[in-house]
């Protein structure tokens, strides 16, 4: 079948997550960038936002970690681009790979924000009047990429390089990308549209605001809850981009369902998210990292809590974004007060939350502690914490401890520590990446509620760890497609069942699970382990990619389609 598809010549991918880390997205651009650039050598060009300006108004090229700008690269069309009002920056996103990309300024664009709203009502119905918060950046970053894509396809038409039949296709990324992909679908039409939905706006709303999602996911109005939870816009973007592209997409099955009910559109394929191991580290540098990884997170543990925890100590941790009930966060909060008591636990366990929160700065008695190498046997105050936090009394995570009296007193088996701060090497108390922590661990937890795929438990057993997510999230439902059966812990994931109303069976399941695993014999975990290992290698890119392939065969068909009208 694959020798049948087109093939695109040059593929531009947008997402305002190129070249910046953000989430989940910047994960899935930057492990695929690899594989795509070793099917199309530099022709695959991505758009992202110029987000690193000086106050003089020049760029620094320090701030900007991910990017490496190369002057030389289309140095006449960037000369073009200038003249014709676009500000670009042209280089390598120094990932595996090193595909080129283009970062755009997009601020100039703010002041015709309203004639560009008003051309994208009149053409496609998409309503920006109740835009608010990130609505507008997103719109004038996509238009601003739009544009790059426009000139960069002049340029190169005007000196004649394009051949009679090559085939382009332009990849959007989220609404946030969605604006871009209805200017080339209008101006372009040449160019096959795809876009991506990586968690539908709405569903996320309805799980973020407490509302039953899935048992009633056939009743809901799509249009009407845009209205209730205030999203009309960022509704409006995407269901009209998912309506006008020429192939639209979203990463699993449990979004696609999503995308019927509340965009009224059933996909054209699914793109699931694939992994890149090269971030791996071989046979003895794992061992190594490893090691390395489990003396940080038990140091920073017992410098926090003034005890000496030793290596046999369970550690584990849940990980992501601050959604505190879309990420199931309370759950595991739940599972380890819950484990608490459980009689049947046969090992110490430190539990690490690395979740990003409003950080104000990292703990100095802490950074004490730490700096002295000497043993501590009192705790420091409030020891459930590593860096002081802005909104200490309103976080949900201390919250929910403070309701449950856990405050990690010295008697007590289970420990939970919130790490509230993006894992880059530069926090302050662990100072190491979050794949040098990762692979640390015993055992990872996922419970999410929401969760169109699921990155970390992916991430978790590309690192060899074991984890537990749930049959709501992408990845967890693909996991139980490929054992045929709902994943046991032996498997190296375990799945758990949950629904919109059994939270708290869930938790029971998350606290009998750490109880029977910190049972295990040693072979028993290394199994675990090694079964986690083999799972993540059928989620590679070199896997996943011929779902990409099909979508840009769609977007091209429909370009030819449109050629012979």
């Amino acid at each position: 079948m694959t020798d049948s598809l087109l093939k695109p010549d040059y593929i531009f991918e947008s997402s305002w997550e190129v070249c910046n880390k953000v989430g989940g997205i910047y994960t899935v651009l930057s492990t695929r960038a690899k594989t795509l650039q070793e099917a199309h050598p530099d022709q695959v060009i991505f758009i992202g936002p110029g987000l690193w300006k000086r106050e003089d108004g020049n760029y620094t090229k320090e701030e900007s970690p991910y990017f490496r700008e190369d002057s030389a690269l289309f140095a006449e069309w960037q000369w073009e681009a200038k003249q014709n009002g676009l500000t670009v920056r042209v280089g390598r996103w120094t990932v595996p790979g090193e595909p080129i990309a283009i970062l755009v300024d997009f601020m100039p664009f703010f002041e015709k924000k309203n004639e560009i709203y008003g051309w994208l009502w009149e053409k496609y119905q998409v309503d920006s009047l109740h835009a608010y918060g990130d609505y507008d950046e997103a719109s004038m970053f996509s238009y601003a990429a739009a544009l790059v894509v426009e000139s960069f396809y002049k340029w190169k038409e005007e000196r004649g390089e394009w051949k009679e039949n090559t085939k382009i296709v332009y990849h959007a990324n989220e609404w946030m990308c969605g604006l871009g992909a209805l200017y080339i679908n209008n101006k372009l039409p040449q160019i096959g549209t795809i876009f991506t939905t990586h968690a539908t706006s709405i569903g996320r709303s309805i799980a973020g605001n407490m509302k039953p999602l899935y048992d009633y996911l056939f009743a809901y109005n799509g249009d009407q809850m845009a209205g209730e939870l205030n999203m009309q816009s960022k509704h409006s973007i995407e269901k009209q981009t998912a309506w006008h592209v020429d192939c639209f997409t979203t990463v699993s099955d449990i979004t696609a369902k999503e995308c019927v009910e509340l965009l009224d559109k059933p996909v054209d394929v699914v793109l699931p998210n694939g992994f890149d191991n090269s971030f791996v580290p071989k046979a003895a540098q794992f061992t190594k990292k490893r090691k390395a990884a489990r003396k940080r997170l038990l140091d920073v543990a017992n410098a926090l809590l003034g005890e000496s925890l030793g290596d046999d100590t369970l550690i584990i941790s849940t990980s992501g974004r601050y959604e505190f009930r879309n990420k199931g966060i309370d759950v595991f909060v739940e599972a380890m007060n819950r484990l608490l008591r459980d009689k049947d636990l046969k090992k110490k366990v430190v539990a690490f939350i690395e979740v990003p929160g409003w950080v104000g700065e990292p703990r100095r008695d802490l950074q004490e502690r730490l700096n002295s190498g000497k043993a501590y046997d009192t705790p420091l105050e409030v020891p459930q914490v590593t860096h002081w936090l802005h909104n200490m009394s309103h976080d949900n995570v201390l919250g929910m401890m403070k309701y449950y009296d856990m405050h990690n007193r010295k008697d007590e088996q289970v420990k939970v520590i919130f790490l509230p701060c993006y894992l880059d090497g530069k926090d302050g108390i662990l100072n190491m990446t979050y794949y040098d922590i990762v692979l640390g661990n015993d055992l990872c937890i996922y419970p999410s509620y929401y969760e169109p795929w699921g990155y970390t438990p992916l991430e978790a057993v590309a690192f060899k760890v074991p984890c537990i997510t749930t049959d709501l999230a992408g990845f967890g439902l693909w996991a139980n497609s490929v054992f045929g059966h709902s994943g046991e812990i032996e498997d190296g994931v375990k799945v758990i069942h949950r629904t919109d109303y059994n939270y708290s069976e869930v938790a029971d399941n998350i606290k009998d699970t750490v109880a029977e695993f910190s049972g295990f014999t040693k072979k028993q975990v290394e199994d675990c382990r090694k079964k986690a290992e083999a799972l993540s290698k059928k989620a590679l890119w070199s896997e996943f990619i011929k779902y990409y392939e099909e979508a840009y065969d769609i977007a091209l068909r429909k370009v030819e389609e449109r050629s012979e009208k």
